[in-house]
């Protein structure tokens, strides 16, 4: 009974301090402002951030499986020193030894280079990538029409090609490549399939924009080498990444007769590691950020306590009257925080619809999807409210300290 009596007498003055507030709405809404831009900040940033480390994940995801590039080494003349890439040391030869480690589960070499493709009148100049039979499984890529080229095909050094979607576009229109011969270096290769469409990348790139030919045609009959630019590993899984590196650091030192007392002619680089980096770089960011926007939220709680202050002091003598009548200091007390907690959650609410409504507009008005969750939603209303509670509290208490006498004397 005596439980039921409190939650109702919560109630009584949870209604007298709406009513109160409403007694001077522009005060109470100028009062609140401050937290409704903070948590209207606090969201619209981290939702910014969750949707670029999202961006940044499916970037990484759609470049393959678990993915690892085997890089040729750098080189160094006159001083100057090249990048990773410039040196002629990888071979077909050790993809395939790649291909047998425990933690690899396929590989394929790469070289690619930029050519003009003519079908009849059309022509269109696009990416070239000599690739293996296992190009689709490793970089996570169907076929929308036709098939890909297997593992006889690569072996026979035949001339047929998969085209992306953009190629097929431009070149073919609303036509089935499929089946058409198209020119490549001034040699006629056979398209035999379409890659399902992927978009652009992360970085502003056109997928699609790609001719998947097999390596050995491009090592014999187009770059004229036996060197591959770069070989592509999928490990068994995403924990087997590590271990994948270690294992194929130890058999390209064996094979090339690398010394211990000399560094390596090849560079590994793992994705898995670059995804974590860069979504450790845009959570570091989303969290400063969003640490600047909470300031919105202390200066929105100064605004409660100076508003909260000015009230006590216009209620002075309804605060007499109350004691006279029998209401006690934590009754008061009481009062004060209740109206200062509903002007923080107030603000807090409109500032949870404000946040996820600037989110919304950003992703339709720009390439970034932002991402709003629960998460940080009931984080920032949580906040406000212990905003409201902690600057509220001061006032509360003053008010509680009143001498009655002295309070009904005010004028």
């Amino acid at each position: 009974m005596k439980q039921k009596k409190v939650k109702f007498a919560f109630f009584l003055d949870l209604e007298y301090a709406y009513k109160t507030l409403l007694r001077n709405k522009i005060r109470s809404l100028l009062t609140i402002l401050g937290i409704v831009i903070g948590v209207g900040s606090v969201i619209a940033t981290i939702s910014i951030g969750q949707g670029a480390s999202k961006a940044i994940q499916n970037s990484i995801n759609s470049m393959g499986s678990n993915l690892l590039f085997v890089l040729p080494g750098s080189s160094s003349l006159g001083g100057i020193h090249r990048g990773f890439g410039m040196l002629p040391t990888l071979t077909l030869n050790d993809a395939y030894a790649i291909r047998k480690l425990p933690a690899v589960r396929t590989d394929s070499g790469m070289l690619n280079a930029t050519q003009q493709v003519i079908w009849r009148g059309n022509n269109w100049a696009t990416l070239i990538d000599g690739a293996n039979s296992t190009f689709t499984t490793i970089r996570s890529w169907s076929v929308a029409k036709g098939v890909f080229f297997d593992r006889r095909q690569v072996t026979s050094v035949s001339n047929v090609a998969v085209i992306g979607d953009t190629v097929a576009t431009k070149l073919f229109g609303l036509m089935n490549p499929v089946g058409h011969v198209v020119l490549i270096h001034n040699i006629p290769f056979t398209v035999i399939g379409v890659l399902s469409a992927k978009g652009f990348n992360a970085f502003g790139r056109d997928r699609d924009d790609i001719v998947v030919i097999p390596i050995t045609t491009m090592l014999e009959k187009i770059a004229g080498t036996t060197w591959v630019r770069a070989i592509a590993v999928s490990a068994i899984s995403d924990k087997d990444t590590i271990r994948a590196q270690s294992e194929i650091t130890a058999l390209l030192r064996q094979r090339h007769h690398i010394p211990l007392h000399k560094p390596n002619d090849f560079f590994i680089r793992n994705l898995s590691e670059i995804a974590k980096t860069a979504n450790s770089s845009a959570d570091t960011f989303t969290i400063l950020l969003g640490s600047i926007a909470a300031i919105s939220l202390l200066v929105g709680g100064i605004g409660i306590m100076n508003i909260m202050l000015v009230s006590v002091t216009e209620r002075t003598k309804e605060i007499g009257i109350r004691m006279t009548v029998g209401a006690k200091k934590k009754d008061i007390l009481k009062q004060f925080l209740i109206e200062s907690s509903v002007l923080s959650l107030f603000g807090g609410l409109l500032g949870v619809g404000c946040g996820i409504g600037l989110s919304d507009m950003i992703s339709l008005l720009s390439p970034l999807k932002t991402i709003v969750t629960t998460e940080p939603v009931v984080i920032s209303l949580v906040f406000s409210l212990a905003v409201g509670i902690f600057f509220g509290f001061y006032p509360a208490y003053k008010a509680s300290r009143m001498n009655p006498a002295e309070a009904l004397r005010y004028e």
